[in-house]
């Protein structure tokens, strides 16, 4: 206790400048340590994994599911299943929604506050659902991981709210630099999908954590990019057509996907938690049994599909048996990504149509890498409704600048195709509601979770009694405050000092000076009165507005517990300087 409190007066004031919203150097070095801390998760994370896999799997790849007898297949993902359901049966406590998603509605109506048991489960869950073999990506979980690392550590230092959310993007674009090593998608992805803001407060400390993420991962891992991606050249316009095909075959598998994880999630809402992660289990056994290729995270697939060294039969397999194991594992629980499997997906669909096209039209088509890559970026463009972290994937992927014009192309029809034509939102926001979860943002919410309470309140302000006397009314309007605060701390009345100067100033002309009353009751002058309700130091602005329209107060006091049972007031804020805030 005597440490923390040698040092809270720095801490006060590190909360006072992190509370605004463009305060640039102590963001930038919270992006730094969020992204290392955040690293160095994904990367246990991944050496877990795939050191479990080596361990367990024929050959020398972490993937080799193909090498299992049948028998195996199916019983691994089983196990793995039942294993999934009874941690999570015994130890989520009914919180079931984990990765992207749960980042998601924790940012929305929380603050983006997550929780160490979610963080233990994401990884022990994940860790489990891929080394058995079930269909689901890790950049989800790497995402969660590194979003609950930031938010962790933001919580342990008490740092305000608007700061927390800031780690909590932070994260995320940590998880998916250290999943491609695609810094800059990290960062876009982390705008677009889960922070919705684009100021330079926000991407300063989220490109830092992308970098240092990135960074780290490379350290370990080294530069290898997720896929082999073969040199390429986009053919001519004469290949519009087929691109556009291509696109609207995107779009409509994405719909697809995404119907079929709604559905099996509804259809399984009410039963209990190992039923349905062992029946996903079971699902992808049965399916691994026929399409092994399905099993896993899949990367080794994408890789021979942008080489277009699989025959039409196997990636028309490999499209179907996918989208039904992943919609099913997802739908029904496992805690695992839908990055991975909207990527394998395109790039099976991808690579058919480059197959397809360069047999019919050889002297015209672009080459089968140049397809799967199209038709990497649609799907996740289409599936996740984000068109700029796509874009930015395919495009660090192949440092190829030429892809950006034909992949802005098919990722805006895809998208158009899953949103417009079929009704679909992103994948993310339909698992929320098929969880009977909600997700709803607006601007205004945006511009208030950006800024804590410190950034719009009011200091000018004094303390005094409800009966106070002439003198004590002249020393408290002496340094000119603009509020007067009244009252015990369960129940505090804010004033204007207007009002008090005035109510002295007219006692004193209409009965003279002398003659004037000595004490003054300020509950019963004439002036605007506000009860108060407290709010806590770190809260941002959003949640001072929330606070407000529950309707049990008219303005707040911001306030800080200093020392055990010692409360100190640093400001008032009312609906006004709220609304200042984001009308400016």
């Amino acid at each position: 206790m005597k440490l923390r409190e040698r040092f809270d007066p720095v801490s006060e004031r590190l909360l006072l400048k992190l509370a605004r919203a463009n305060t640039l150097l102590p963001l930038a070095l919270i992006g730094l340590i969020t992204g290392i801390a955040s690293g160095g998760v994904i990367v246990a994370f991944r050496l877990i994994v795939e050191n479990s896999q080596l361990a367990i799997l024929p050959g020398d790849h972490p993937e080799a599911y193909e090498a299992l007898d049948p028998w195996l297949r199916l019983l691994l993902p089983i196990v793995a299943g039942l294993l999934i359901g009874l941690l999570f049966q015994r130890a989520a406590g009914g919180d079931y929604v984990l990765g992207v998603a749960r980042v998601m509605e924790r940012l929305a109506y929380h603050q983006g506050y997550l929780h160490a048991r979610g963080f233990f489960l994401q990884f022990f869950g994940a860790a489990i659902a891929i080394i058995g073999g079930h269909s689901v990506g890790r950049e989800g979980p790497n995402i969660y991981l590194g979003a609950a690392a930031g938010s962790l550590l933001g919580q342990y230092f008490q740092l305000p709210n608007n700061s927390i959310r800031t780690m909590v993007g932070c994260g995320v674009a940590a998880g998916i630099a250290a999943s491609f090593n695609t810094p800059l998608a990290g960062v876009i992805f982390a705008l677009e999908v889960v922070m919705l803001d684009y100021t330079l407060a926000s991407f300063t400390p989220v490109i830092l954590a992308a970098v240092s993420a990135n960074a780290l991962s490379i350290s370990v891992f080294g530069r290898a990019p997720a896929f082999d991606v073969p040199a390429m050249i986009p053919g001519s316009l004469l290949e519009a057509p087929l691109v556009m095909l291509l696109a609207l075959v995107c779009g409509t598998l994405a719909a697809a996907f995404i119907d079929l994880l709604q559905r099996f999630s509804r259809w399984s809402a009410a039963w209990p938690f190992w039923s349905k992660a062992t029946l996903a289990g079971v699902i992808v056994g049965v399916i691994g049994v026929a399409a092994p290729a399905s099993m896993g995270i899949g990367y080794d697939t994408v890789s021979a599909a942008l080489h277009g060294d699989l025959a039409l039969p196997l990636l028309a397999l490999a499209i179907f048996a996918k989208l039904l194991a992943s919609a099913a594992c997802v739908g029904l629980g496992i805690p695992g990504g839908m990055i991975g499997p909207a990527l394998f997906i395109g790039a099976c669909t991808g690579s058919l149509f480059g197959l397809i096209g360069n047999q019919l039209f050889p002297d015209t088509v672009s080459s089968v890498a140049f397809y799967t890559l199209l038709g990497m970026g649609a799907l996740m463009g289409a599936s996740l409704q984000a068109p700029l972290s796509a874009l930015t994937a395919i495009v660090e992927l192949t440092h190829n600048p030429a892809v950006v014009m034909p992949g802005m192309f098919v990722i805006v029809i895809a998208g158009l195709t899953a949103s417009e034509l079929f009704g679909k939102e992103s994948i993310f926001i339909s698992l929320l509601k098929a969880k009977g979860l909600d997700y709803r943002d607006s601007p205004v919410m945006q511009s208030l979770r950006r800024a804590g309470v410190a950034a719009s309140m009011s200091d000018s302000f004094r303390r005094a009694d409800a009966v106070i006397s002439r003198d004590v009314a002249r020393k408290l309007l002496e340094s000119h405050p603009e509020w007067i605060v009244f009252g015990e701390r369960s129940a505090m009345t804010l004033m204007p000092s207007l009002d008090l100067l005035r109510h002295l100033e007219e006692r004193e002309l209409a009965a003279g000076d002398d003659a004037a009353p000595s004490s003054i009751d300020l509950r019963a002058i004439p002036a605007r009165r506000m009860e108060l309700g407290a709010i806590h130091l770190q809260a941002t602005l959003q949640q001072a507005k929330e606070r407000l329209d529950q309707g049990d107060a008219e303005a707040l006091y911001v306030e800080r517990m200093n020392a055990p049972g010692i409360h100190r007031i640093y400001g008032i804020l009312t609906r006004e300087m709220i609304e200042s805030s984001y009308s400016a």
